[in-house]
């Protein structure tokens, strides 16, 4: 694997996906904080400070979620339908190549477009004169960062072998279920039925666990897992990641066009 070619596709994928229109999203997020502000003080009149500081990392959260599989559903398959991969295929270029560069440039944008969320949800906070834990807020930023990584391999993972529809579908339900993978282990415990207690065991070990990597809750409190755990859950998120753009390489790898 040549790694200047990677970079090669991760920069002309990075910069087809900012053409793409892609931070209208922060637009977007800026005058949601905007309204927020407006309207939940007067509405929930001495808690609303807590009800921002969730309300702008969750923002921060879905939409950049929404960025992840919408974009990296499409990545490839973009590339068939626009015949373009016929042309690279030739090139001496791997399909492994392809798929590592596709995924280091959306996460590129990803890591952009989180970071100027961030620094404008931090500004309407210091603004608004609502105190906030400055590093407890970075810190699940970091993490979430990470999420959104494997987001995107999970949805360039659907998108080399189904429709971009389908994709999109999968990538939102191994999103929601790796947030609830823990909760459906204790659903299939509270059934008492050995097949759906097997079924919730197989999914907790097969689906990711999401909810080590989100830590939105506890950073709006200061309060954040020790070191060590930080960094198992680091390592968790980007073992999984490798392990899901390596199955997505075997796949591609074997497509034919």
């Amino acid at each position: 694997m040549n790694l200047i070619r990677v970079f090669t596709i991760a920069n002309n994928g990075f910069k087809e996906v900012i053409r793409d229109r892609i931070l209208y999203f922060i637009g977007f997020f800026a005058l949601l904080l905007i309204l927020a502000q407006r309207i939940i003080p007067e509405i929930a009149a001495g808690t609303h400070e807590k009800i921002l500081l969730d309300f702008g990392i969750g923002a921060i959260a879905i939409l950049s979620v929404i960025v992840a599989i919408f974009v990296g559903t499409a990545l490839i398959n973009k590339e068939i339908e626009k015949r373009t991969l016929l042309m690279l295929i030739p090139k001496p270029i791997s399909r492994a190549e392809l798929i590592l560069g596709k995924h280091l440039g959306l996460t590129a944008v990803l890591a952009v477009t989180l970071s100027i969320m961030m620094t404008i949800y931090l500004a309407m906070l210091s603004l608004a004169e609502i105190s906030y834990p400055t590093s407890a807020l970075i810190t699940a930023g970091v993490f979430l960062l990470i999420e959104l990584a494997l987001i995107t391999a999970v949805s360039i993972l659907f998108g080399v072998f189904t429709s971009s529809i389908l994709a999109t579908l999968l990538s939102f339900g191994v999103y929601l279920m790796g947030h609830f993978s823990e909760d459906l282990v204790e659903l299939g415990k509270l059934s008492k039925n050995a097949s759906i207690e097997s079924l919730t065991t197989s999914l907790y070990l097969v689906l990711p666990n999401l909810s080590r990597l989100d830590l939105k809750n506890e950073a709006v409190y200061g309060l954040l897992p020790n070191s060590s755990e930080l960094i198992s859950h680091a390592l968790y998120g980007l073992l999984y990641t490798a392990l899901l753009l390596i199955i997505s390489m075997m796949i591609f790898a074997q497509k034919e066009f």
